[in-house]
């Protein structure tokens, strides 16, 4: 039975991805069935394609924990289908290895919703994998000229500098989710050497680190002294994505304030 099921999940589960949304070129003209094909799968995960068929099919041998995670990455799984799929294969769920560094389609169609309102989406290191054009106005252009992490704006002076009130605390909020975030990806990378990065540049990093500091997100407000916009009152409020461990940041101003009017000329209203 558990074979059936996990053959049902692999076949449901790849008949609502498309190409373009893992990266692939269609071809091969009018597709008969919706979704990717055996063989593109396949080809994601790593793996022939007479073994994905014996998958899908039921038939195949019992997957290994490399299957199954490649399986998990080809198919786009959040972690909580992930560890669906683990146990549906009769395998202990190991703990996911990298953070997620892609934002979800609908996730990014949101922040163009909102135009009066500074959104930017970060992944669980801080790195920021989405934002809005308002956002881009407000804190600083680089986001687009390379991978812009919000860790190393705030302790190492990456990328546009601006005074802002909430600057000490941010300092604490960003060492909390970075200690959350080496907890649960102790083999990430990326993360790894972004936590060297900041253990060497930055003493202050260093110092906090040593408390452990402990935040949850939640409502801020702070004062920002934009360049062109002069002093900026701020509500800053967090969403979570918790599928992938990742947070939404909204930026607003108060309905009828002066900041409020700023960000409407910023966001060219």
């Amino acid at each position: 039975m558990a074979r059936q099921e996990l053959a049902r999940f692999l076949r449901d589960r790849r008949a609502g991805l498309l190409p373009h949304e893992v990266g692939l070129t269609a071809t091969g003209g009018v597709r008969r069935t919706p979704g990717l094909r055996r063989e593109e799968m396949a080809e994601l995960a790593h793996m022939s394609v007479d073994y994905y068929t014996r998958l899908e099919q039921a038939r195949g041998p019992r997957p290994s924990p490399r299957i199954l995670d490649g399986l998990a990455r080809a198919l786009r799984l959040t972690p909580a289908e992930r560890s669906h799929l683990f146990r549906l294969a009769g395998a202990d769920v190991p703990p996911a290895r990298t953070a997620v560094r892609r934002v979800r389609p609908h996730v990014a169609r949101m922040l163009d919703r909102l135009p009066l309102t500074a959104a930017v989406v970060t992944d669980a290191a801080y790195g920021v994998v989405a934002w809005n054009p308002l956002a881009r106005a407000l804190l600083g252009g680089d986001f687009e000229r390379r991978p812009a992490n919000l860790a190393r704006r705030r302790f190492l002076g990456e990328g546009a500098a601006y005074t802002d009130s909430g600057a000490e605390e941010f300092g604490h909020i960003v060492v909390a989710r970075l200690r959350r975030a080496a907890d649960r990806y102790p083999d990430d990378p990326e993360l790894t050497a972004l936590l060297a990065e900041l253990h060497a540049g930055s003493e202050e990093f260093r110092r906090i680190w040593r408390t452990r500091p402990v935040h949850a997100p939640g409502h801020r407000t702070k004062t920002f002294e934009h360049p062109e916009a002069g002093p900026l009152r701020l509500n800053c409020d967090v969403l979570l994505v918790p599928e992938d461990d990742q947070e939404v940041v909204l930026i607003t101003g108060d309905p009828g304030s002066p900041t409020t009017r700023a960000l409407r000329e910023l966001a060219g209203q």
